[in-house]
């Protein structure tokens, strides 16, 4: 499929035709093209821009992350397909970090088409490839992990993700950062610090600002964060988009000219957006 440049979404629309080509491939499952539509849908609504908050919980996971003993990045078809070279990125930023393959719906052939993709964009080592234990509890291929990465993993960062997973990995005592557009999945309720952000965004400002700062030392200190009052932010930055939105189109019907939409990322900008 050709796309214009000049058209207005054409950002979007590239990623999307990735993605389905990815499908066709068999790296990105069917499920994951419906998970991404949702995604994007939220990224509207958050004005397709990182809030203020969003920036907050990204510098508050970069330090745990700095202070993990053994941390670890969980990747799925969709993280690969979307992000294989911010997760490169972010690995060379913070040495020490595990990258580690871990699907819902598992094949060898999957796991595989995802290592490979994760290599060649500069990940060194890739684990779970081959998984080689489990996480009490979880009846789905989710369970299958490395006992060299997510299994002895302090801290989790997991993007795109399901709730059931992370609820399990607190349950062995891991904090986990999760990276979800949905202040409302059950992911971003139960992960220990939510990062409302689009994943390549995320997943930039996280390497910045693991390079930033002084090495720290991995001392499994992790200063506390109020995962509540970040979600509740990133609900108050949806309300007010809408409420933006909303009266944009009275003005615009009170005047009769027809309203359009504000380009990518211009939508809700305040500087006092939460």
């Amino acid at each position: 499929m050709r796309l214009s440049r000049s058209h207005p979404r054409y950002a979007s629309l590239k990623v999307r035709a990735e993605l389905a080509e990815l499908a066709r491939a068999g790296l990105v499952a069917p499920e994951g093209l419906i998970a991404h539509g949702r995604g994007e849908t939220f990224d509207y609504l958050l004005g397709e821009r990182t809030s203020a908050s969003a920036r907050a919980a990204e510098r508050a996971a970069a330090d745990w992350l700095r202070h993990a003993r053994h941390p670890v990045l969980s990747v799925n078809g969709n993280v690969a397909a979307l992000a294989a070279r911010e997760v490169a990125v972010l690995a060379r930023a913070c040495p020490g970090l595990g990258v580690e393959v871990n699907l819902f719906h598992r094949t060898p052939g999957r796991a595989r088409a995802i290592e490979t993709r994760l290599r060649a964009a500069g990940v060194r080592e890739v684990l779970g490839v081959r998984p080689t234990a489990r996480i009490p509890g979880l009846p789905s291929d989710r369970a299958r992990v490395d006992r060299h990465g997510i299994l002895v993993a302090d801290v989790c960062v997991v993007p795109l993700e399901d709730g059931d997973r992370t609820g399990a990995l607190r349950a062995l005592g891991k904090r986990v950062i999760a990276i979800d557009l949905n202040p409302l999945s059950r992911t971003s309720q139960e992960a220990d610090l939510p990062i409302v952000d689009e994943l390549r965004r995320a997943l930039g400002n996280l390497a910045t600002d693991v390079r930033k700062r002084t090495p720290a030392p991995r001392d499994g200190r992790f200063r506390a964060f109020d995962r509540r009052a970040a979600l509740a932010a990133a609900l108050v930055t949806i309300d007010r988009n809408l409420t933006r939105a909303a009266a944009r189109n009275r003005r615009a019907s009170r005047t009769g000219r027809a309203w359009s939409r504000p380009a990518p990322g211009t939508a809700g900008r305040s500087r006092r957006t939460p």
